[in-house]
C-alpha cells in the first residue's frame, strides 16, 4: 500500500470509527475493535469481559450479535463512505447458528465486499432500495482460528438517498 492510499485508509477508519462512537452507542460499549476492514473484508473483534459475557461465562449472545452487525455493517460503511454518496443503511432480518460457546475474545469476518460493492453502484445507478444477505463467521482464534463459533447471515438493505 502507497503512503498516500494507507494516510486515505487511516482517515476513513477514523471516520468509521467516530461514526460507531457517535451513532452507535450500543457498538462502543461492547468494546468492539476493528482489526482490518478494506473493499473486501472486515474482521472486529468483540472482547471478552464482564460487559460481554453471560451467566454461563460465555459470550452473551447480545455481544456476538453486535459483532455480527459490525463486520457486516461496516464494510459496507467502509465502501459508502468512499463514494461520497448519502446511501442509508439498514438490516432487514438477522439468523444465526450458534455453534459452540465462546469463552475468549471473538473474531467476526464478513468477506462480501465484493458483492456489497456491486450493491452500492446497484442502489446508485437506480435510485432503488436494494437487498443481499451477507454471511458473517465468528472464531476464537486462541481456541482454533479455523473452528467456526457462530454463522450469521444478514440482509444487507441499502437506499441512495439522492
Amino acid at each position: 500500500m502507497t503512503a498516500e492510499l494507507k494516510t486515505s485508509h487511516e482517515k476513513l477508519m477514523q471516520t468509521v470509527r467516530s461514526f460507531i462512537e457517535d451513532k452507535i452507542p450500543m457498538m462502543s460499549y461492547t468494546g468492539i475493535e476493528i482489526v482490518e476492514a478494506n473493499n473486501e473484508f472486515c474482521t472486529v473483534k468483540i472482547p471478552y469481559k464482564l460487559e460481554t459475557k453471560n451467566h454461563l461465562n460465555s459470550m452473551y449472545f447480545g455481544a456476538l450479535a453486535i459483532g455480527a452487525d459490525g463486520a457486516g455493517g461496516l464494510i459496507a460503511l467502509y465502501q459508502i463512505m468512499q463514494t461520497g454518496k448519502n446511501i442509508s443503511l439498514v438490516f432487514k432480518d438477522f439468523n444465526a447458528k450458534f455453534l459452540s460457546r465462546p469463552e475468549d475474545d471473538v473474531y467476526f469476518t464478513c468477506q462480501d465486499g465484493k458483492a456489497i460493492g456491486q450493491l452500492i453502484q446497484e442502489t446508485i445507478r437506480t435510485g432503488e432500495r436494494v437487498n443481499w444477505p451477507v454471511k458473517i463467521i465468528a472464531t476464537v482464534p486462541s481456541v482454533d482460528p479455523n473452528q467456526p463459533v457462530a454463522e450469521f447471515v444478514l440482509t444487507l438493505s441499502l437506499k441512495y438517498n439522492k
